[in-house]
């Protein structure tokens, strides 16, 4: 590991801890040249399934867009970034537990809204709103039925 900051190789690793429910390593890093400190992340780099959008084209999945999806609908609710960033994970172990190479974007939306409904009923409510291209009032009126059953 280069130190960020003399860029030596020579580090060593003051403190190990799990992160993200064990899905990350945080070390806690010293520079053994110029004494600095640093932190770094270690995770597996699993791969995910490719996308199959509703025109049949494939994309490679991108975690980013879920969690900018996601942060839009939760905007302005008691709804916080450690949040999002599990249930994204729950999302992501879900996708890769299903052993698919390919998956269909109707099931990764589903499966946003089942994480959504959990936190945040507002927050799903306006994600839904627009995944499903609501059109008028009585589309958010079954919506909002759905969620008191």
């Amino acid at each position: 590991m280069h130190c960020p900051f003399c860029n030596k190789t020579d580090t060593k690793v003051i403190d190990s801890r799990l992160v993200s429910e064990g899905h990350q390593v945080r070390r806690r890093r010293e520079c053994t040249c110029c004494h600095e400190r640093f932190t770094t992340f270690e995770g597996a780099e699993l791969v995910m399934p490719k996308v199959i959008k509703s025109d049949g084209s494939r994309q490679p999945f991108d975690e980013e867009k879920l969690r900018r999806g996601m942060t839009i609908a939760a905007e302005k609710r008691p709804v916080s970034v450690e949040q999002i960033e599990q249930a994204l994970a729950k999302i992501k172990s879900t996708l890769r537990a299903t052993g698919e190479r390919e998956i269909k974007s109707q099931i990764i939306g589903n499966l946003i809204m089942e994480q959504l409904m959990t936190l945040d009923k507002v927050a799903y409510i306006r994600f839904a709103s627009v995944y499903r291209a609501f059109e008028d009032v009585s589309e958010f009126g079954e919506a909002i039925a759905k969620l008191e059953k």
